[in-house]
Protein backbone atom coordinates (compact mmCIF):
# COMPACT_ATOMS: atom_id res chain seq x y z
CA UNK A 1 0.00 0.00 0.00
CA UNK A 2 0.93 3.72 -0.22
CA UNK A 3 0.81 4.76 2.86
CA UNK A 4 -1.31 8.24 1.26
CA UNK A 5 -3.16 9.72 3.66
CA UNK A 6 0.49 9.43 6.07
CA UNK A 7 2.69 11.07 3.08
CA UNK A 8 -0.34 14.07 2.72
CA UNK A 9 -0.49 14.58 6.61
CA UNK A 10 3.73 15.13 6.57
CA UNK A 11 3.00 17.19 3.48
CA UNK A 12 1.24 19.44 5.69
CA UNK A 13 3.95 19.67 8.31
CA UNK A 14 6.20 20.96 5.74
CA UNK A 15 7.76 17.88 3.92
CA UNK A 16 8.81 18.62 0.45
CA UNK A 17 8.43 15.59 -1.73
CA UNK A 18 11.20 13.53 -3.45
CA UNK A 19 11.22 13.05 -7.16
CA UNK A 20 10.89 9.48 -6.49
CA UNK A 21 8.19 9.82 -3.98
CA UNK A 22 6.16 11.89 -6.87
CA UNK A 23 6.89 8.92 -9.17
CA UNK A 24 5.65 6.41 -7.06
CA UNK A 25 2.04 8.47 -7.19
CA UNK A 26 2.10 7.99 -11.42
CA UNK A 27 2.47 4.38 -11.27
CA UNK A 28 0.41 3.63 -8.02
CA UNK A 29 -1.48 0.70 -9.12
CA UNK A 30 -5.77 1.58 -9.45
CA UNK A 31 -7.01 -0.23 -6.79
CA UNK A 32 -5.29 2.23 -4.48
CA UNK A 33 -6.66 5.19 -6.86
CA UNK A 34 -9.51 6.10 -4.30
CA UNK A 35 -7.15 6.36 -1.26
CA UNK A 36 -5.18 8.45 -3.35
CA UNK A 37 -7.46 10.81 -4.07
CA UNK A 38 -8.54 10.74 -0.14
CA UNK A 39 -4.87 11.74 1.12
CA UNK A 40 -4.52 14.74 -2.21
CA UNK A 41 -8.30 15.79 -0.51
CA UNK A 42 -6.53 16.27 3.02
CA UNK A 43 -4.29 18.55 1.43
CA UNK A 44 -7.06 20.29 -0.82
CA UNK A 45 -8.99 20.77 1.84
CA UNK A 46 -6.56 22.57 4.44
CA UNK A 47 -5.70 25.24 1.92
CA UNK A 48 -9.35 25.69 0.04
CA UNK A 49 -11.58 23.54 2.19
CA UNK A 50 -14.62 22.64 -0.55
CA UNK A 51 -14.66 25.77 -2.30
CA UNK A 52 -14.34 25.84 -6.03
CA UNK A 53 -12.61 28.74 -8.78
CA UNK A 54 -14.10 29.49 -11.86
CA UNK A 55 -12.24 30.91 -14.87
CA UNK A 56 -13.55 31.46 -18.12
CA UNK A 57 -11.80 32.25 -21.51
CA UNK A 58 -12.52 34.68 -24.38
CA UNK A 59 -10.63 33.95 -27.13
CA UNK A 60 -9.71 37.34 -28.81
CA UNK A 61 -7.50 36.19 -31.10
CA UNK A 62 -7.52 32.97 -33.31
CA UNK A 63 -4.98 31.42 -35.23
CA UNK A 64 -2.24 33.95 -37.38
CA UNK A 65 0.48 31.86 -35.27
CA UNK A 66 4.01 31.86 -36.89
CA UNK A 67 4.95 29.48 -34.18
CA UNK A 68 4.62 25.33 -34.63
CA UNK A 69 3.99 24.01 -31.23
CA UNK A 70 2.47 20.26 -32.34
CA UNK A 71 -0.64 20.17 -29.95
CA UNK A 72 -2.31 23.85 -30.93
CA UNK A 73 -4.86 24.19 -33.92
CA UNK A 74 -4.05 27.57 -34.14
CA UNK A 75 -0.12 27.00 -35.39
CA UNK A 76 1.46 27.64 -38.37
CA UNK A 77 1.97 23.37 -39.20
CA UNK A 78 -1.94 22.96 -38.67
CA UNK A 79 -4.23 21.53 -40.64
CA UNK A 80 -7.33 21.91 -38.43
CA UNK A 81 -9.92 23.77 -39.52
CA UNK A 82 -10.54 26.69 -36.98
CA UNK A 83 -11.77 29.71 -36.88
CA UNK A 84 -9.44 32.15 -37.99
CA UNK A 85 -9.45 36.09 -36.68
CA UNK A 86 -7.38 39.09 -35.92
CA UNK A 87 -7.79 40.89 -32.41
CA UNK A 88 -11.15 41.62 -31.54
CA UNK A 89 -11.72 45.28 -30.61
CA UNK A 90 -12.54 46.33 -27.01
CA UNK A 91 -16.38 46.53 -26.77
CA UNK A 92 -16.19 42.79 -27.72
CA UNK A 93 -13.43 42.02 -25.33
CA UNK A 94 -15.27 43.71 -22.59
CA UNK A 95 -18.48 41.85 -23.83
CA UNK A 96 -16.87 39.00 -22.77
CA UNK A 97 -15.97 40.26 -18.93
CA UNK A 98 -19.97 41.30 -18.73
CA UNK A 99 -20.87 37.50 -19.50
CA UNK A 100 -18.57 35.70 -17.02
CA UNK A 101 -19.32 38.36 -14.42
CA UNK A 102 -23.13 37.65 -15.34
CA UNK A 103 -22.29 33.69 -14.80
CA UNK A 104 -20.08 34.56 -11.55
CA UNK A 105 -16.89 33.62 -12.37
CA UNK A 106 -14.41 35.38 -10.47
CA UNK A 107 -11.47 35.29 -13.22
CA UNK A 108 -11.74 36.42 -17.00
CA UNK A 109 -8.89 35.38 -19.09
CA UNK A 110 -8.06 37.41 -22.36
CA UNK A 111 -6.13 34.73 -24.30
CA UNK A 112 -4.77 35.42 -28.02
CA UNK A 113 -2.86 33.48 -29.92
CA UNK A 114 0.69 34.44 -31.50
CA UNK A 115 4.26 34.68 -30.47
CA UNK A 116 3.58 38.00 -28.67
CA UNK A 117 1.61 40.89 -28.98
CA UNK A 118 2.02 43.63 -31.47
CA UNK A 119 2.17 47.27 -29.96
CA UNK A 120 -1.67 47.54 -31.43
CA UNK A 121 -2.64 43.99 -29.75
CA UNK A 122 -1.12 45.50 -26.28
CA UNK A 123 -2.71 48.68 -26.35
CA UNK A 124 -6.35 46.71 -26.87
CA UNK A 125 -5.85 44.67 -24.50
CA UNK A 126 -4.79 47.16 -21.75
CA UNK A 127 -7.55 49.31 -22.86
CA UNK A 128 -10.28 46.78 -22.48
CA UNK A 129 -9.07 46.19 -18.94
CA UNK A 130 -8.87 49.23 -18.09
CA UNK A 131 -12.73 49.32 -18.94
CA UNK A 132 -13.09 46.07 -17.31
CA UNK A 133 -11.52 47.15 -13.90
CA UNK A 134 -14.08 50.09 -14.09
CA UNK A 135 -17.27 48.00 -14.76
CA UNK A 136 -16.27 44.74 -13.09
CA UNK A 137 -15.25 43.32 -10.37
CA UNK A 138 -13.18 40.89 -11.39
CA UNK A 139 -9.64 38.95 -11.65
CA UNK A 140 -8.43 39.77 -15.13
CA UNK A 141 -5.76 36.65 -16.51
CA UNK A 142 -4.32 37.69 -19.86
CA UNK A 143 -2.60 34.84 -21.51
CA UNK A 144 -0.66 37.32 -24.94
CA UNK A 145 2.46 34.59 -25.59
CA UNK A 146 5.82 35.75 -25.19
CA UNK A 147 6.46 39.01 -23.14
CA UNK A 148 9.50 41.82 -22.21
CA UNK A 149 9.44 42.87 -18.94
CA UNK A 150 8.20 46.71 -20.48
CA UNK A 151 5.20 44.60 -21.64
CA UNK A 152 4.61 43.10 -18.41
CA UNK A 153 4.44 46.32 -16.97
CA UNK A 154 2.01 47.69 -19.01
CA UNK A 155 -0.36 44.90 -18.36
CA UNK A 156 -0.03 45.85 -15.14
CA UNK A 157 -0.68 49.44 -14.83
CA UNK A 158 -4.08 48.60 -16.78
CA UNK A 159 -4.88 46.46 -14.23
CA UNK A 160 -3.88 42.64 -15.30
CA UNK A 161 -4.04 40.71 -12.06
CA UNK A 162 -2.80 37.33 -13.33
CA UNK A 163 -0.48 36.06 -16.54
CA UNK A 164 -0.71 32.83 -17.62
CA UNK A 165 2.08 31.15 -19.44
CA UNK A 166 2.23 27.64 -19.90
CA UNK A 167 5.47 25.52 -19.43
CA UNK A 168 3.61 22.90 -21.43
CA UNK A 169 5.55 19.83 -21.18
CA UNK A 170 9.12 19.15 -20.01
CA UNK A 171 12.63 20.85 -20.78
CA UNK A 172 13.73 18.03 -21.88
CA UNK A 173 10.89 17.11 -24.18
CA UNK A 174 10.09 20.62 -24.90
CA UNK A 175 11.92 20.11 -28.66
CA UNK A 176 10.18 16.92 -29.17
CA UNK A 177 6.72 19.56 -29.47
CA UNK A 178 7.88 22.86 -30.63
CA UNK A 179 11.11 24.26 -31.89
CA UNK A 180 10.46 27.83 -32.49
CA UNK A 181 10.53 29.49 -28.88
CA UNK A 182 12.39 27.47 -26.28
CA UNK A 183 12.28 26.20 -22.85
CA UNK A 184 14.49 29.08 -21.16
CA UNK A 185 11.54 31.80 -23.43
CA UNK A 186 8.72 30.80 -21.40
CA UNK A 187 10.57 30.88 -17.98
CA UNK A 188 11.83 34.41 -18.84
CA UNK A 189 8.29 35.25 -19.66
CA UNK A 190 7.45 34.37 -16.04
CA UNK A 191 10.04 36.05 -14.50
CA UNK A 192 9.01 39.13 -16.12
CA UNK A 193 5.60 38.74 -14.98
CA UNK A 194 6.58 38.07 -11.30
CA UNK A 195 8.59 41.04 -11.23
CA UNK A 196 5.98 43.72 -12.94
CA UNK A 197 3.92 42.57 -9.63
CA UNK A 198 1.37 40.06 -11.94
CA UNK A 199 0.24 37.07 -10.02
CA UNK A 200 1.96 34.52 -12.55
CA UNK A 201 0.02 31.23 -13.97
CA UNK A 202 1.69 28.64 -15.12
CA UNK A 203 1.02 24.81 -16.28
CA UNK A 204 1.16 21.28 -18.36
CA UNK A 205 -0.20 19.70 -21.33
CA UNK A 206 0.03 16.33 -20.25
CA UNK A 207 -0.30 13.37 -22.92
CA UNK A 208 1.76 14.76 -26.04
CA UNK A 209 4.30 11.25 -25.70
CA UNK A 210 6.43 12.29 -22.62
CA UNK A 211 7.33 9.83 -20.25
CA UNK A 212 6.04 9.76 -16.32
CA UNK A 213 9.47 10.76 -15.52
CA UNK A 214 8.18 14.13 -17.97
CA UNK A 215 5.50 14.45 -15.84
CA UNK A 216 7.25 14.64 -12.95
CA UNK A 217 9.74 17.27 -14.02
CA UNK A 218 6.71 19.16 -14.97
CA UNK A 219 5.34 19.69 -11.44
CA UNK A 220 9.05 20.16 -9.96
CA UNK A 221 9.67 22.92 -12.80
CA UNK A 222 6.15 24.97 -11.43
CA UNK A 223 6.87 24.41 -7.78
CA UNK A 224 10.36 25.57 -8.72
CA UNK A 225 8.62 28.93 -10.41
CA UNK A 226 6.13 28.97 -7.37
CA UNK A 227 3.54 29.33 -10.18
CA UNK A 228 0.37 30.62 -7.96
CA UNK A 229 -2.19 28.74 -10.48
CA UNK A 230 -1.59 25.66 -12.10
CA UNK A 231 -3.55 24.40 -15.19
CA UNK A 232 -3.73 21.08 -15.94
CA UNK A 233 -4.19 20.27 -19.46
CA UNK A 234 -4.94 17.12 -21.24
CA UNK A 235 -4.05 16.60 -24.73
CA UNK A 236 -7.07 17.20 -26.81
CA UNK A 237 -5.62 15.91 -30.28
CA UNK A 238 -7.41 17.55 -32.88
CA UNK A 239 -7.53 16.49 -36.12
CA UNK A 240 -4.99 18.36 -38.75
CA UNK A 241 -2.27 18.71 -35.87
CA UNK A 242 1.07 16.64 -35.74
CA UNK A 243 -0.45 15.31 -32.60
CA UNK A 244 -3.67 14.14 -34.50
CA UNK A 245 -4.68 10.57 -33.25
CA UNK A 246 -2.32 10.15 -30.26
CA UNK A 247 -4.56 8.54 -27.19
CA UNK A 248 -2.00 7.77 -24.63
CA UNK A 249 -4.20 8.75 -21.65
CA UNK A 250 -6.83 7.33 -19.35
CA UNK A 251 -9.38 8.68 -16.58
CA UNK A 252 -7.69 7.14 -13.84
CA UNK A 253 -4.12 8.25 -14.90
CA UNK A 254 -5.32 11.85 -15.10
CA UNK A 255 -5.98 11.81 -11.76
CA UNK A 256 -2.89 10.34 -10.79
CA UNK A 257 -1.29 13.14 -12.55
CA UNK A 258 -3.95 15.74 -10.80
CA UNK A 259 -2.95 14.25 -7.47
CA UNK A 260 0.76 14.84 -8.24
CA UNK A 261 0.05 17.96 -8.74
CA UNK A 262 -1.66 18.69 -5.63
CA UNK A 263 1.09 16.55 -3.51
CA UNK A 264 4.17 18.57 -5.38
CA UNK A 265 2.59 22.06 -5.07
CA UNK A 266 0.24 21.99 -2.31
CA UNK A 267 -0.89 25.59 -1.66
CA UNK A 268 -1.53 26.47 -5.45
CA UNK A 269 -4.54 26.54 -7.19
CA UNK A 270 -4.61 23.65 -9.67
CA UNK A 271 -6.99 23.98 -12.14
CA UNK A 272 -8.53 21.23 -14.48
CA UNK A 273 -8.51 22.47 -17.86
CA UNK A 274 -8.55 21.86 -21.80
CA UNK A 275 -9.29 18.34 -21.98
CA UNK A 276 -11.41 17.26 -19.03
CA UNK A 277 -13.95 16.67 -20.80
CA UNK A 278 -12.58 13.68 -23.07
CA UNK A 279 -10.28 12.35 -20.97
CA UNK A 280 -11.76 12.41 -17.71
CA UNK A 281 -14.99 11.43 -18.90
CA UNK A 282 -17.20 9.89 -16.77
CA UNK A 283 -14.88 10.52 -13.57
CA UNK A 284 -14.59 14.45 -14.13
CA UNK A 285 -16.28 14.66 -10.67
CA UNK A 286 -13.75 12.93 -8.83
CA UNK A 287 -10.83 15.12 -10.05
CA UNK A 288 -12.00 18.04 -7.83
CA UNK A 289 -10.70 16.33 -4.91
CA UNK A 290 -7.12 17.01 -5.50
CA UNK A 291 -8.07 20.44 -7.87
CA UNK A 292 -9.51 23.43 -6.75
CA UNK A 293 -10.25 25.29 -10.01
CA UNK A 294 -11.64 24.28 -13.21
CA UNK A 295 -12.70 26.45 -16.45
CA UNK A 296 -16.20 26.96 -17.55
CA UNK A 297 -17.62 27.36 -20.62
CA UNK A 298 -15.53 26.82 -24.07
CA UNK A 299 -11.69 26.67 -24.81
CA UNK A 300 -9.82 28.30 -27.37
CA UNK A 301 -10.40 25.90 -30.19
CA UNK A 302 -12.84 23.03 -29.03
CA UNK A 303 -15.87 23.00 -26.79
CA UNK A 304 -16.26 22.44 -23.09
CA UNK A 305 -18.65 20.58 -21.15
CA UNK A 306 -22.40 23.04 -20.44
CA UNK A 307 -21.81 25.30 -18.15
CA UNK A 308 -25.22 23.99 -16.70
CA UNK A 309 -23.91 20.25 -16.01
CA UNK A 310 -20.69 21.98 -14.50
CA UNK A 311 -22.52 24.01 -12.04
CA UNK A 312 -24.85 20.84 -11.24
CA UNK A 313 -21.39 18.76 -10.84
CA UNK A 314 -20.64 21.18 -8.10
CA UNK A 315 -23.73 21.20 -6.21
CA UNK A 316 -23.83 17.37 -6.70
CA UNK A 317 -20.02 17.31 -4.93
CA UNK A 318 -21.44 19.90 -2.58
CA UNK A 319 -18.69 21.76 -3.45
CA UNK A 320 -19.05 25.95 -2.91
CA UNK A 321 -17.93 28.38 -5.92
CA UNK A 322 -15.25 30.21 -4.68
CA UNK A 323 -16.06 33.85 -4.86
CA UNK A 324 -13.06 35.25 -2.78
CA UNK A 325 -11.35 36.64 -6.24
CA UNK A 326 -14.63 38.39 -6.50
CA UNK A 327 -15.31 40.44 -3.48
CA UNK A 328 -11.83 40.76 -3.20
CA UNK A 329 -9.83 41.23 -5.71
CA UNK A 330 -7.42 38.89 -4.33
CA UNK A 331 -5.11 36.33 -7.17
Amino acid sequence: MGNWKELAYEVLSGKQLSKEEAFRILKSPDEELLELLHAAYIIRHHYFGNKVKLNKIKNVKSGICPENCSYCAQSSISNARIEKYTMLDKASIVEGAKKAYEMQVGTYCIVASGRGPSQRELDTVTAAVQEIKKRFNLTVCACLGILNSEQALKLKEAGVDRYNHNINTSEKHHSAITTSHTFDDRLHTIKHVKHAGISPCSGVIVGMKETKEDVVDMAFSLKALDADSIPVNFLHAISGTPLEGTNELNPRYCLKVLALMRFVNPTKEIRISGGREVNLRTLQPLGLYPANSIFVGDYLTTDGQEESTDFLMLRDLGFEIDFKEVTENNC
